[in-house]
């Protein structure tokens, strides 16, 4: 008789499967993880004669497609010929048509990354004067829509298949090896393996529209996939696939050959599939190792083995969490509470290595205290911190009841023999009626049943295993949270990444703006706001040409902190010249394209230190005001 989830537990389960769903739902597409940090024509600038190129530098080396690069003229023509190149280290060109006319030229790129999550982007320039364009980049984003969801979803399903597997099979050798007999726990060890196995397949198939077009349409495009194959992360999809078929040989012997034999043979067999099981597991580990954030950036050879320990002890906790929450609740067989002392321990030492790696990738991926919380990734890093200590918490009041849990098998063992008896005896009445055997194995049938439920019924009275159960559980739902931040976690920006993109756009903007106001006088100013509301922080650039008494040309760029352009709903400008009580002269600039705004004839009386103000307002209630000022004249 197999004992059911409660109602309220099973409310509870679907309650977290649907705050985990929500968490992917709402992460949006994979952030960038290489970042654009220079272009030449240079963002939002006006140039007098057409360049010949548009060359584009990012933070780390890209991969290119035929498409990767491409410029549109204002009517949204490409104007781009060749194929994309790389110009040197991590900077890459496209040719254009010579002679391009007068007008606003939008650049759009769309590259993958070394650590293998698609980058994709936009910005303006234009030639002679800036002028209206029909060109939207507003939706320019990699990784969205129908596909960056299922590609997400996949991602999640690869990493709870694979903490199930290991973790499971991880649970039955090590702590409890009566487990390799119990069907519910061979059920969740083959289920992780099918999990892991057909999210690998929907990944590699999803991989060629993920990284290019989008369109479901293109998933399977055989042409797509043949690219995939020859990349870092098909290469590392299909090794996954390959390690798999080594752990469906290790899961046959360990539910086959291993449960039937007797202890004192297990022995040997043991030691064998603990190191064929441990290589199969680490091989899987590394295949997301080689191909995600470890594969790159800094001490790559230290953080791959790093990220491998990291995620065997997820799986070892995580996954023997999920394989004791199984024994506990759909077992027939009784775990001992001996197993769930050993369990205690390997989820101990699991929890040590999980906090040493950890600290290590947070060091390497972050680099300053401020990413903490000035980065994306950051913010996500500590509420995985938080759940994992939440999860530590809980794992120590079950250590509690686990110190007082009730060994139900010295009882049960004792039954053993009176069961035998029960059964002798009814065999031997069997056989005196004349009834033959078929009586006597109907009695031993019920009477086997009767010992079962009166088993169950010993067992779940004892209010330690109740206890351990309920904190089992409690355990189980923070982890199904936890592994969906993790999964989020994985598609953000390194928040030393987005620091050093940052740094380095505006060291490069500083230059363009020095060089620019040597050669022609013009002023280029960038002020930090932040409104208070959603999405209200970013960075407002002002540019004055040629900053002199008389008539001025002004252009402003409204851009996220990581460098992206977007809109928001007004923009307003008002110069004041203190010194003098002039002032405030209100200018209300024109949209011309995302992120872009401009006046032309702004007319400044008198040269001196003149107050630039900007308002911008996100919402409708969110506003804030910047200023900096200016020599102008």
């Amino acid at each position: 008789m197999t004992q059911t989830i409660t109602p309220r537990v099973r409310t509870l389960v679907l309650l977290l499967l649907a705050a985990c769903g929500l968490l992917l739902t709402t992460a949006g597409p994979a952030s960038a993880h290489a970042a654009l940090t220079g272009s030449d024509p240079q963002q939002g600038v006006v140039v007098d004669k057409a360049p010949d190129q548009v060359s584009l530098t990012f933070s780390e080396k890209v991969a290119l497609s035929n498409d990767s690069l491409r410029v549109l003229d204002p009517k949204g023509k490409a104007v781009q010929q060749g194929k994309p190149f790389e110009v040197s280290g991590t900077t890459y060109g496209i040719k254009v048509h010579s002679g391009l006319p007068d007008g606003t030229y939008t650049v759009t790129y769309q590259v993958v990354s070394a650590d293998s999550h698609p980058v994709a982007g936009a910005y303006t320039f234009s030639v002679g004067a800036p002028s209206t364009t029909s060109v939207s980049v507003s939706g320019e984003t990699a990784g969205g829509g129908v596909v960056g969801w299922l590609y997400g979803f996949g991602r999640y399903m690869s990493y709870a298949g694979f903490i199930v597997l290991v973790g499971g099979a991880a649970f039955v050798l090590g702590c409890w090896q009566r487990g390799a007999g119990v069907k519910p726990m061979q059920r969740l060890v083959v289920g992780g393996w099918l999990t892991l196995t057909s999210s690998t397949l929907l990944l590699l198939l999803l991989r060629g529209s993920y990284t290019s077009s989008g369109k479901v349409g293109d998933v399977f495009d055989l042409d797509l996939l043949g690219n995939v194959l020859q990349t870092k992360a098909g290469a590392a999809l299909v090794s996954r696939l390959l390690l798999l078929a080594a752990a469906a040989l290790f899961i046959s012997v360990l539910f086959g050959a291993y449960d039937k034999r007797e202890d004192e043979e297990k022995r040997d067999l043991t030691f064998g599939l603990a190191i064929g099981g441990t290589v199969v597991a680490a091989g899987l580990a590394a295949s997301w190792a080689m191909a995600e954030h470890a594969s790159v950036g800094l001490q790559a050879g230290i953080a791959m083995p790093v990220d491998v320990v990291h995620l065997l002890a997820v799986a070892t906790w995580l996954g023997g969490l999920t394989a004791l929450l199984v024994a506990l609740y759909r077992s027939d067989a009784p775990i001992e509470s001996a197993a769930v002392r050993r369990f205690s321990q390997v989820a101990f030492g699991s929890v040590v290595a999980l906090i040493a790696t950890g600290v290590y990738q947070s060091w390497r991926q972050l680099g300053s205290w401020s990413a903490f919380t000035g980065t994306r990734y950051g913010q996500l890093l500590l509420v995985k911190i938080g759940l994992v200590a939440l999860l530590v918490g809980i794992a120590f009041i079950s250590r509690r009841w686990t110190a007082q849990l009730a060994d139900t098998v010295v009882r049960q063992n004792k039954r053993a023999p009176q069961k035998e008896r029960v059964a002798a005896s009814a065999s031997g009445s069997g056989k005196s009626k004349g009834g033959g055997f078929k009586r006597a194995a109907q009695l031993a049938r019920q009477q086997a049943a009767m010992d079962t439920a009166r088993q169950k019924r010993t067992r779940d009275a004892d209010p330690h295993r109740f206890g351990l159960r309920r904190s089992v559980l409690a355990e189980a739902g923070v982890a199904v949270v936890l592994l969906a931040v993790t999964t989020v976690l994985t598609q953000t920006e390194p928040g030393r990444t987005e620091e050093d993109a940052q740094a380095a756009k505006a060291a490069s903007s500083s230059s363009s703006s020095s060089s620019a106001s040597a050669g022609s006088g013009a002023v280029t100013l960038d002020m930090s706001f932040d409104t208070g509301g959603a999405d209200g922080k970013g960075v407002v650039t002002v540019d004055v040409d040629p900053a002199r008494v008389g008539g001025n040309e002004m252009h402003v760029y409204v851009q996220r902190p990581n460098g992206r352009a977007f809109d928001i709903p007004e923009v307003k400008v008002a110069l004041t010249l203190e010194a003098k009580k002039i002032g405030p002269l209100a200018i209300t600039p024109d949209h011309i394209t995302t992120g872009h705004w401009s006046a032309s004839g702004v007319q400044i009386p008198m040269a001196g230190d003149w107050k630039i103000a900007v308002t911008v307002r996100t919402s409708d209630i969110d506003q804030t005001t910047v200023s900096k000022n200016a020599q102008i004249g």
